[in-house]
């Protein structure tokens, strides 16, 4: 047997390993994918720079645009050994879809004007243009960091108030419930409701009328748990079905927890119907999303230890 031979433990010689790996990550490799997303950021220029106003417009609904490349970027980060070790390859079919997805942005850019379609496409081509330079073998653990970005993207206006207005009456008669449980057994108070609006009446005859507002439908909160929700299943859970399981709770959990945050609104009108109103408003939401938050991640906690998975039984023999 020729001494070249390799044991079953022995390790690649460097030149080996750097071969297998070669493609992208050599110099020239890194100038043409350097050249290449240089390009790709002029072409979305625009699209990027409206995602950004948008962001900063309404903060309290998109701020958490600009959070989710880092999660992504964490997420690569996490993957950086395997897709060194996978090496890189061109792959010449992924041409296809990244035109489509050029001429899809071109089509939304200057015929229909859609900007969540515009970033739909842009997500499209970048997929396609990570495929066409890596290659399928190291795609594979960069598809659902990438496919995360869509998270980022506004919901075109039409979606929003659709889903925003159903959002109010959920939100509605969720808090009327639960305020008419909390004061009629006791007489403090008693709730009448109208569509979005709720009539308070105290235990002295004021009628205190409350707004669910658009503000107050919770669309904001389902979006950013849908964001949480994803990112915790992909960096924390090993187990599909916690996965899924995770992202199925993020909808009712954020919903639930927008019935309370309205019912505790309605509470203090009757300390001082001006909590409910302006900059105190807004501020009693925002410090209900800890415990919003917690209850979410206490239930990914739970998840992640309900179930353990067993560890293989060693085969060696006892010393």
């Amino acid at each position: 047997m020729s001494s070249s031979t390799l044991k079953p433990n022995q390790s690649l010689p460097a030149d080996d390993s750097q071969s297998r790996v070669g493609g992208l990550f050599t110099r020239d490799g890194l100038t043409i994918a350097i050249v290449c997303l240089i390009g790709f950021a002029l072409v979305f220029f625009r699209w990027f720079v409206k995602q950004g106003e948008l962001s900063m417009d309404k903060p309290q609904d998109w701020g958490h645009s600009f959070v989710i490349p880092l999660i992504a970027g964490y997420m690569i980060w996490q993957r950086r050994d395997r897709i060194i070790a996978t090496g890189t390859s061109i792959f010449w079919p992924a041409l296809i879809p990244f035109a489509l997805g050029i001429l899809a942005y071109a089509y939304n850019l200057f015929l229909v004007r859609n900007h969540m379609l515009q970033g739909m496409s842009m997500i499209l081509s970048l997929g396609s243009l990570v495929l066409l330079l890596l290659g399928a073998g190291a795609f594979r653990y960069l598809f659902l960091p990438i496919a995360y970005l869509v998270l980022m993207i506004t919901i075109a206006e039409g979606i929003m108030l659709a889903v925003t207005f159903k959002l109010q009456l959920l939100a509605s008669q969720g808090s009327w419930l639960m305020l008419n449980l909390i004061g009629s057994p006791f007489g403090w108070f008693s709730v009448d409701i109208d569509g979005n609006t709720l009539m308070i009446l105290t235990s002295s005859g004021e009628v205190l009328p409350m707004n669910v507002a658009e503000a107050c439908s919770g669309m904001r909160m389902v979006v950013a748990f849908y964001a949480l929700a994803i990112a915790v299943a992909l960096l924390g859970s090993s187990q599909w079905w916690q996965r899924i399981a995770l992202i199925l709770l993020a909808g009712p959990v954020a919903v639930f927890m927008n019935m309370i945050r309205v019912t505790v609104l309605g509470l203090l009108m009757l300390v001082n119907p001006d909590l409910a109103e302006g900059d105190a408003h807004t501020l009693i939401g925002t410090i209900l999303l800890v415990p919003s938050l917690l209850l979410f991640l206490g239930l990914a906690w739970l998840l992640n230890r309900l179930i353990r998975p067993e560890e293989p039984l060693s085969t060696e023999p006892a010393a």
